[in-house]
């Protein structure tokens, strides 16, 4: 153990040690662009060189334009001969149109014989009982009792507080969605892994796909499909896809070589080696890639509703735009209901263990019961409500609602706590907010180039630093930079305050049981929400603003610093922490001198995600009244310009990559200091 703790001694020397090497660049660094963002305007006036203060209008690049004239040369001019690329959308939309229709009728509309008034039913939809006992059912299959009766009350929920209509029309596009998301990335994670060419082509991809905002592909995808589900389902897979196909590889990757070798010795030839060895020996791990297509789905229906996809998240957005706090927080809570019920489910099936066969000399009935079962019900069910309008659809008469709670809430902290709650925005407007938007407004972009580039480059050596430079470039010369200022100024104000929260409740959810249990129910909780059900309750305490933005940011992005920092906490060697006990260190030194250095790749890990999260958020918090690079984003979809969503998306999408691997280069940094590498 002495061996152990010698190889992370404490730093000795006080201030001296603490000025020299790294942090010595990173002061200059940040001396500098200081005295340039202060003295810029001066610059200006004295030299009268505007160039320094904004990108010459003449040398901008007009990318957005390029882009909108090709995307309208797609729709209306490109011919194949025998047919355009407008056939092409359409013979897409609708392969993804018909098992949708088929689904939606299934769940909610019925089958009818002909159109509008004069529409006829032929087959009634599904009854609410029989959907639930499906679930209830599927649930008892894959895990037991307690998961189905969690599963049938998330269920029953939607029913009895009057959400079932729209959550029909949400599960609808979740049947969907899930399997292309699910079987598109399981395909192209099996080619990544096969061909280090191709995971190599495909991996700036899905950097872009998982970084660009979503309301981004949203303008070019509703040019192409037009408003509506189909285009709506499309975005979201779009959205959903990346993780899938990055587990499928990672999961085929950590196969153990020897069942590998173990399955060519059996005369596997490759396609038998894939799919009867090596994806049923990655099958869980793939799973939780499942699990997230079907989170990132039911994330995304809100902001999916925007272009006509229905459901849930449509009755948020209305509330959202109504200021509607009680409807609003019953539909984004039957989204976190769906959420939870799903997410338990799919995580059940991918930690199933496999069972025995049944008794094949039984027959069909005692053999699968709950099958069985299962079709009874739907049968009886189904043909009930025929009859009797329970069985068809839940009473509205007898539906419950929490929305007067939720407005009486909000109303009475208005009331109560009105003073305290403008002191606190007032101090961080004052003291923070004010000052770090008048830092990053002030910085000229020359110097704001040059010095992204020299950070990066520090971190992460000399190619990371001119691909983070010419990123900056892009966004000087495309006219967004002040924007993009004040992109990074709310993502680094919100990513602060994030840290400052989420890291000691982390290190101490790390260290303690009891609090582990309570700050992971809350974070989970949080987790869970739909982005956009944030913006609910902030607007109506702290109105429109930087201000109510920031915190909606903040709540949303503290996961990410919580669980890594818990992580970090709990993976150190307890045979060090009994160490440095044995060299008479207090608690206190224990944490700053050996768990704090020792977690800190888990802590950068954790602010990794905290900021890309931050981002994703921003875009999202356009519709209370930031002047950022969300705000052009969101423009750009209200208005279908295709160019100006495409090139401020990717705006955001490049400040995302630099911070992505300039944090993943020093997280690589400390793990070899630690010598974990």
């Amino acid at each position: 153990m002495t061996d152990q703790v010698a190889d992370h001694p404490p730093l000795k020397g006080g201030k001296a040690r603490w000025l020299t090497g790294g942090r010595l660049f990173w002061l200059i660094l940040l001396a500098v662009t200081w005295a340039a963002s202060t003295w810029s305007f001066a610059l200006y006036k004295a030299l009268d060189a505007r160039w320094i203060v904004r990108f010459p209008k003449a040398y901008q690049i007009s990318v957005d334009d390029w882009l909108s004239d090709f995307t309208k040369w797609l729709v209306e001019d490109l011919s194949f001969g025998w047919f355009t690329f407008r056939d092409v959308t359409r013979f897409i939309a609708s392969l993804i149109e018909a098992p949708y229709d088929l689904v939606r009728s299934l769940l909610l509309d019925g089958f009818a014989k002909g159109q509008g008034q004069q529409a006829v039913e032929i087959v009634p939809a599904l009854s609410w009982i029989a959907i639930i006992f499906v679930f209830v059912a599927l649930a008892k299959y894959a895990r037991g009792w307690k998961l189905a009766a969690l599963v049938g009350t998330c269920f029953a929920y939607l029913a009895i507080f009057g959400q079932w209509d729209s959550a029909m029309v949400t599960l609808a596009s979740v049947l969907i969605a899930v399997p292309i998301g699910a079987v598109g990335g399981l395909l192209l994670g099996i080619a990544a892994y096969r061909s280090a060419q191709m995971e190599r082509l495909m991996r700036p991809v899905l950097d872009l796909m998982q970084t660009v905002p979503v309301f981004a592909y949203l303008v070019p995808i509703l040019v192409l499909f037009g408003f509506g589900p189909v285009a709506a389902l499309i975005a979201t897979v779009i959205y959903a896809m990346p993780p899938m196909v990055r587990n499928t590889t990672v999961a085929l990757q950590s196969v153990p070589e020897q069942l590998i070798e173990a399955g060519k010795m059996m005369g596997c030839k490759r396609r038998q080696l894939m799919w009867k060895v090596m994806v049923p020996a990655a099958l869980p791990s793939i799973m939780v890639g499942v699990n997230q297509v079907i989170m990132l789905t039911l994330n995304m229906v809100i902001i999916a509703s925007m272009i006509g996809a229905g459901g849930l998240g449509y009755d948020v957005l209305t509330s959202l735009r109504r200021l509607d706090i009680g409807g609003g927080v019953e539909a984004g809570f039957a989204i976190v209901v769906m959420a939870i019920a799903l997410d338990r489910l799919s995580q059940a099936f991918a930690e199933r263990q496999l069972r025995p066969q049944p008794d094949l000399s039984l027959p069909l009935p005692k053999r699968y019961p709950w099958v069985t079962a299962t079709i009874a019900v739907i049968v009886c069910a189904t043909l009930a409500s025929l009859f009797i309008p329970f069985f068809r659809v839940y009473p509205a008469e007898q539906a419950l609602t929490t929305g007067t709670i939720w407005e009486t809430t909000i109303a009475w902290i208005n009331i109560n706590f009105f003073d305290a709650i403008d002191a606190v925005k007032t101090f961080l407007l004052t003291w923070l907010l004010l000052p770090v938007k008048q830092f990053f407004g002030g910085i000229p972009w020359p110097v704001g180039v040059v010095v992204t580039g020299l950070a990066a480059g520090r971190a992460g050596g000399w190619r990371l630093g001119l691909l983070a430079a010419a990123m900056m470039l892009f966004i000087a010369a495309t006219g967004l930079w002040n924007k993009a200022m004040i992109t990074i100024y709310l993502t680094s104000v919100a990513v602060l305050l994030a840290s400052v929260i989420g890291i000691p409740l982390g290190i101490w959810a790390g260290q303690n049981a009891r609090a582990n249990s309570v700050i992971g129910a809350i974070i989970d909780t949080l987790q869970t929400l739909p982005s956009f059900v944030y913006l609910i309750p902030v607007i109506m305490l702290f109105r429109v603003g930087d201000f109510s933005a920031l915190i909606a940011i903040v709540l949303y992005a503290l996961a990410p610093a919580v669980r890594y920092a818990a992580h970090g906490i709990r993976s150190i060697d307890p045979e060090l922490i009994e160490a440095g006990k044995v060299a008479g260190c207090t608690n206190w030194q224990l944490l700053r001198r050996i768990k704090l250095p020792l977690a800190a790749p888990s802590l950068l890990l954790g602010l990794n995600q905290t900021i890309m999260l931050a981002l994703s958020m921003l875009v999202i918090t356009a519709l209370v009244g930031t002047r950022d690079l969300g705000q052009e984003v969101y423009i750009a979809l209200t208005k279908a310009n295709v160019g100006k969503g495409i090139v401020a998306g990717l705006g955001v999408a490049f400040l995302a990559i630099i911070a992505d691997r300039v944090v993943n280069a020093l997280a690589r940094q400390s793990r070899e200091r630690l010598g974990l590498e």
